[in-house]
């Protein structure tokens, strides 16, 4: 049994969680992807390994891995979750034309918080920064469709 503390607003709250064989089968199946799926990608695919999981059982156990830390919830604009096994500190590139969600290799720019705070009263505890464009295969996609035209 794990001991889970989960800090609230207003108090700390101490969960003993149970062993899930659906909250394993979801963490293990968002290990194995690099692409950011959103809750019904993965419903739809933990289904074929276990095809009595609820889509509410999905939905559920997403929140609680990503409230006690063990998996990215991303709120990218788009309207919908995605999620991502990969809970160290990196940045996330979104392209506005396929929607793909994409981890970006680069130098850690934590002095951000230093800067905002240069012209703020407050305490800067951290930020969430997603860079927007075109990505490489839209990019391609785009010229060749430029090219037969």
């Amino acid at each position: 049994m794990k001991l889970v503390i989960i800090t609230t607003l207003k108090k700390e709250v101490v969960l003993a969680l149970k062993k899930s064989k659906q909250r394993d089968l979801i963490k293990s199946f968002l290990m194995t992807r690099k692409d950011h799926p959103t809750a019904d990608v993965i419903y739809m695919n933990v289904r074929q390994q276990n095809p009595n999981i609820s889509l509410g059982t999905v939905y559920r156990n997403l929140t609680l891995l990503s409230d006690i830390g063990e998996i990215q919830r991303l709120h990218l604009g788009d309207g919908v979750d995605h999620f991502d096994a990969d809970t160290s500190p990196h940045y996330h590139f979104v392209c506005t034309e396929c929607g793909s969600v994409i981890d970006l290799e680069m130098d850690n720019i934590d002095n951000i918080n230093q800067i905002a705070a240069r012209n703020f009263n407050g305490r800067i505890a951290g930020h969430t920064t997603y860079f927007y464009g075109c990505c490489e295969k839209c990019i391609a996609c785009n010229q060749t469709k430029e090219i037969v035209n």
